[in-house]
């Protein structure tokens, strides 16, 4: 954690109240900023107020409904990454807790001591995985461009007669002359086409 930014926020769910209160101490100790909360139902009820935690870390089992009902939300609703954390080495939850994108699985009892390094690079993995994200995102606007372009170079090909270099050429310069982004006018002129050639109702 760097000393200069705001203290890593993170937010603990455990019905055992001395649990939830040794590693909350214990990590406010360690500088992290941290929430609790005793059920799935007190969870759901911060985030729904607002409350960003920048990890989680769920009990698995917690009467009523499970830590794993909560880790759905997490991972469906709010985007919040998360750890589980069980008294039970239970492989059954282990492969649920994965599969619902878990980034890693703390077994109690433990030195609160331990639990830090599987904090970090939670943390870690979770910036990994939002970098991924956002470069896929950026990759498929890419690719969604050329393909306009492509098929706009083709529509102008076809519309007057032009080899490629050249309907592309007339593409380029229009958008030019409007002061209109390549990809944008691509986009525009594959819809008029789509609009002359849809059926009529």
């Amino acid at each position: 954690m760097n000393a200069a930014t705001t203290p890593t926020h993170l937010l603990l769910v455990d019905d055992d109240r001395l649990i939830l209160a040794t590693l909350s101490s214990g990590l406010q100790d360690m500088g992290y900023q941290v929430s609790t909360a005793e059920s799935v139902d007190d969870a759901e009820a911060l985030l729904t107020s607002g409350l960003r935690p920048d990890l989680a870390i769920v009990d698995v089992r917690m009467p009523g409904r499970d830590g794993l009902a909560l880790a759905e939300r997490l991972r469906n609703l709010d985007h919040i990454p998360f750890l589980m954390l069980s008294a039970f080495s239970d492989d059954h939850n282990v492969e649920r807790a994965s599969g619902l994108g878990a980034l890693g699985y703390l077994v109690k009892p433990m030195d609160v001591v331990q639990i830090r390094p599987a904090i970090e690079a939670a943390l870690q993995r979770a910036q990994e995985i939002a970098h991924l994200h956002q470069s896929r995102a950026q990759l498929q606007a890419a690719l969604d461009g050329d393909r306009s372009i492509n098929v706009a170079t083709g529509i102008t090909m076809v519309q007057y007669r032009l080899p490629r270099a050249a309907a592309f050429e007339m593409l380029r310069a229009a958008a030019r002359t409007r002061r209109r982004k390549l990809t944008d006018l691509a986009k525009e002129v594959v819809e008029q086409c789509d609009c002359l050639h849809a059926p009529s109702k």
